[in-house]
């Protein structure tokens, strides 16, 4: 197998009240895994179509792939992300880099809120850097990879999936969103964005 389901940094319930136990649990152990097979599976299926020379069901495939593949990425940063010591709001680098392309934290938060709230359907809201004008931007993903600025890095990124929060918060999507800005691990995000500057 190319790609494996990621232990989490965290026991299942210690973003308890935020994040149940058990919506944990199957997130990870349900949702992300079947994420993680999807990705190996569809790529031993390219191989079998290339050695075949059987590529008419490329586009699928290739959709397939970006699908899981996105999935298995945004999930595995997602967990780094939150940890049951978070919260607050950056200090240093990142702290400057928000106030220069965001004008100030609160309208940085404002923005990333609404954009995980309101996006269409299942995705993501995604703090990344961008590195063509060497900014900060915040994105909607529809799914794991549709409506994404190709080349920005994430760098935060909050699961707006049903599936992540449906069990605790039902249909109420704001109020899972709130919840998650007191699990966020700057460190960690501060360590992507000098990561993403330097490569």
């Amino acid at each position: 197998m190319t790609y494996t389901l990621p232990d989490l940094p965290y026991d299942y319930a210690a973003l308890e009240p935020a994040i149940t136990g058990e919506i944990l649990e199957l997130h990870h152990s349900k949702h992300h895994a079947a994420y993680v097979k999807g990705a190996n599976d569809t790529l031993e299926k390219l191989e079998e179509a290339r050695d075949k020379d059987r590529l008419g069901g490329l586009v699928g495939l290739e959709k397939t792939l970006a699908f899981n593949l996105s999935g298995h990425v945004l999930h595995t940063i997602f967990w780094d992300n939150l940890s049951p010591d978070g919260g607050d709001r950056p200090d240093g680098e990142l702290a400057s880099a928000i106030d220069e392309h965001f004008g100030s934290f609160t309208a940085f938060k404002k923005q990333l809120t609404s954009a995980t709230a309101t996006v269409q359907g299942s995705g993501w809201g995604v703090l990344g850097w961008e590195p063509l004008g060497r900014r900060l931007i915040v994105q909607q993903v529809y799914d794991h990879h549709g409506n994404i600025g190709i080349g920005a890095t994430p760098l935060l990124v909050f699961d707006a999936w049903e599936h992540a929060y449906y069990l605790q918060y039902r249909n109420v999507r704001p109020d899972y969103v709130q919840k998650l800005w007191d699990l966020v691990n700057w460190n960690d995000v501060a360590a992507r964005l000098t990561a993403a500057k330097n490569t």
